[in-house]
């Protein structure tokens, strides 16, 4: 299994980065694409890193933000076939108030709805060793500690986000299984729980993508890292919505298990 990250919050100086992510990975001898960050500069950043688009045979997204979404307006231009697979909730009014009153921060509609888009409802397996996972576990100590996070559901009424449009994409390689998610807004701990109970008997040997951990509470992270490790998991590469403060928590909890997503990483698990 051959990762190379597309877009991220960082990245060296001969490529692009952006708040988003973006993953193309090669599996099986297939090509597969997670996400599109929040513009075309993805795109960019393949040619230069010799990523062929117009080769991905399927794509998939995270969750329903703009981050990981609007980046597709772009790869519908450069790839005319590949569906894009996504939860039944993705496409509805998501907003955030982390600058303060609610911006909106869902799909934009001149990209969704689109016939591309394939909507998942349970587990899903596009291709033999890959799976598209809902998020079963929910709440508990380990639930992500967001507030800012909202769902319109009509003028001036927000409900909070309950996460249901998020999923993982989980790849089976020989060591175990690949768990990517992309902002884990439910909570990693929780999200990894509910894949081991839904692949009963394998282990989650490597977890990659943003922890949404923006303002990281210690000793949650600690118990994160902890469980994390309890639960079996030997790699986190994590970047995006992982700050560089919990990035530092992490680090000391988890010595030689830890690693940095930056634009332009290639991975090989």
């Amino acid at each position: 299994m051959n990762i190379t990250v597309l877009m991220e919050n960082t990245a060296p100086c001969h490529l692009t980065a952006e708040h988003g992510l973006s993953f193309h990975i090669q599996h099986r001898g297939h090509s597969i694409l997670l996400d599109a960050g929040s513009s075309g500069k993805f795109a960019d950043n393949a040619q230069k890193l010799g990523v062929d688009l117009a080769g991905v045979e399927w794509a998939a997204l995270s969750h329903g933000h703009y981050d990981h979404a609007d980046g597709f307006r772009r790869f519908f231009a450069e790839n005319q076939t590949a569906p894009v697979y996504l939860r039944p909730a993705a496409g509805k009014s998501w907003f955030s108030t982390s600058q303060g009153a609610p911006r909106f921060i869902g799909i934009h509609r001149d990209i969704f709805p689109n016939p591309r888009f394939v909507v998942l409802d349970g587990l899903f397996s596009p291709m033999e060793g890959a799976w598209l996972v809902p998020e079963t576990v929910r709440g508990g100590s380990f639930a992500n500690r967001e507030k800012t996070l909202l769902e319109k559901i009509g003028p001036d009424q927000f409900v909070p986000d309950d996460f249901s449009h998020e999923q993982s994409l989980v790849l089976e390689s020989e060591r175990g299984l690949v768990l990517f998610n992309s902002c884990s807004h439910g909570g990693i701990v929780n999200i990894v729980q509910g894949v081991l109970e839904q692949f009963g008997g394998k282990q989650v040997y490597a977890v990659l993508g943003g922890l949404h951990l923006i303002d990281p509470e210690e000793a949650y992270v600690n118990a994160v890292a902890d469980r994390l490790a309890e639960l079996g998991v030997e790699r986190l590469y994590t970047g995006h919505c992982t700050s560089a403060a919990a990035f530092a928590l992490l680090r000391e909890r988890l010595q030689g298990r830890l690693y940095a997503l930056t634009t332009g990483a290639r991975i090989e698990l």
